[in-house]
């Protein structure tokens, strides 16, 4: 849940690096919250018997859609890429693949144009 805060907290930082750790972590408990927010719109549905929409699963994703983006760009600079690689998402299935094999790339070693390896900062 740390890592999750952490990313929140850092809403617009855009600059620096982010660890695998950082960026898994976060996404994981994205989809645990999601998850949640599905059945309780799910059980509301059936309760109701009328279907309103998924106005909460909408909001979270528009209160999460920066941090996601920025932790995206942090994890990219760790890897030594651009921040501007995210847009290679919008490539359909081929996308989202390679941005999953970035994403899971281990950190450059020393420092690059974005900073110190957060890895190698935590370790001393």
């Amino acid at each position: 849940m740390n890592w999750y805060m952490k990313c929140l907290r850092q809403y617009f930082d855009f600059k620096g690096r982010a660890r695998r750790k950082e960026y898994w972590m976060f996404a994981l408990f994205n989809f645990i919250f999601v998850a949640i927010i599905e059945i309780i719109e799910i059980m509301i549905m059936l309760s109701t018997n009328s279907y309103n929409g998924s106005f909460l699963l909408v909001l979270y994703y528009l209160l999460t859609m920066i941090p996601s983006l920025a932790v995206g760009v942090r994890r990219l600079h760790d890897i030594g890429e651009s921040g501007w690689m995210l847009l290679v998402g919008f490539i359909p299935l081929a996308g989202a693949i390679w941005l999953i094999v970035l994403f899971c790339k281990d950190s450059q070693p020393g420092s690059n144009l974005w900073g110190d390896n957060p890895k190698e900062i935590a370790v001393q």
